[in-house]
């Protein structure tokens, strides 16, 4: 479809409104490469439609098509997180992408919480083992009338409890905590893979534009 100057200006509009909204998801050195392939795949689209009814009605079908700015940025450089997390494995790229899914939809949050439960957990372990040797009387595996109660580093023993567990504390904790975080971390990309996927398949909103 050949655009008349009113389309023309309706289509920067809409790349401009786009451009202001990636600037707020991405740094401006990719920002400027994503702006470039969404402008692209906005532009072939609008090659393939014919100008009916009438081409102001065909032009804002593909804008519908497309999705509102925000919506499209916020998509596009969540993908582009997910993208990073999966194919580097890095804990950084991970948490970006983990971080995006919970601010975004509230099942991407159930999801990070999960994940972000383990690596916690994980991590809590690691202080408890370093802390043991430390505070030998305050970690470990607190008793109250001969019930275990709670496991891990208490500020101060209430009455009638004590706190239970040697050095060998130490290595288990270590190992517990090792484990956790490999299995978490396998998880989390196992998670953004499947996220991936069913992004692609098109059941959360507007996705990234093939190149």
């Amino acid at each position: 479809m050949r655009l008349s100057e009113a389309s023309e200006a309706r289509v920067r509009g809409y790349l401009f409104i786009l451009k202001r909204s990636l600037e707020t998801f991405m740094p401006r050195t990719t920002m400027d490469d994503a702006l470039r392939e969404l402008e692209s795949h906005l532009r072939e689209r609008l090659d393939q439609v014919a100008p009916e009814p009438d081409e102001r009605t065909a032009l804002e079908a593909v804008l519908a098509e497309l999705g509102h700015p925000s919506k499209v940025a916020q998509a596009y450089s969540g993908e582009l997180l997910i993208d990073e997390a999966v194919a580097t494995g890095r804990a950084g790229a991970m948490a970006r992408a983990l971080w995006h899914l919970a601010t975004t939809t509230v099942l991407g949050f159930l999801l990070a919480l999960g994940l972000l439960s383990g690596y916690s957990i994980g991590f809590s372990l690691f202080a408890v083992a370093a802390l043991k040797p430390i505070f030998p009387g305050n970690v470990g595996l607190l008793v109250a009338d001969g019930l275990p109660r709670a496991f891990g580093v208490f500020g101060s023993i209430p009455p009638g409890s004590e706190v239970r567990g040697g050095y060998w504390i130490v290595p288990i904790a270590l190992a517990l905590g090792l484990a956790l975080l490999v299995a978490t971390h396998r998880g989390s990309r196992r998670a953004l893979l499947w996220w991936r996927g069913r992004r692609s398949a098109g059941l959360e909103g507007p996705t990234r534009p093939s190149s």
